[in-house]
């Protein structure tokens, strides 16, 4: 999905003491970080409903470290959400994507 968008993928799974963010990429020279959440079952309602203002409070400050390391304080930058909702049998059956989520959402 990322590729598909244009974004370049920088890292996957990056930990701090603060979190962890799924994935890091670049989209047109903005460093990109993304939530995925996947879910195989809406009774507990979508991926993005799944974010508590605790968990974008914890990805915005794990952000940062990520940015000090890389020399990029200075950059622009923003969190995106993917919701992935799958079938029991692993087909992937739709797939929504938040850009700018700790602007609007967060």
């Amino acid at each position: 999905m990322t590729q598909e968008l244009g974004y370049k993928i920088s890292e996957t799974n990056f930990r701090t003491r603060e979190g962890e963010i799924d994935i890091v990429a670049v989209d047109n020279g903005t460093q990109v970080f993304i939530e995925v959440k996947t879910r195989t079952n809406r009774g507990f309602g979508s991926g993005v409903e799944q974010i508590s203002t605790r968990k974008a409070q914890r990805l915005q400050v794990t952000a940062q470290p990520y940015l000090a390391e890389h020399g990029l304080d200075d950059a622009e930058w923003r969190i995106d959400l993917l919701s992935v909702e799958m079938s029991r049998s692993g087909r992937v059956d739709h797939i929504e994507h938040i850009p700018s989520a700790n602007e609007e959402q967060l």
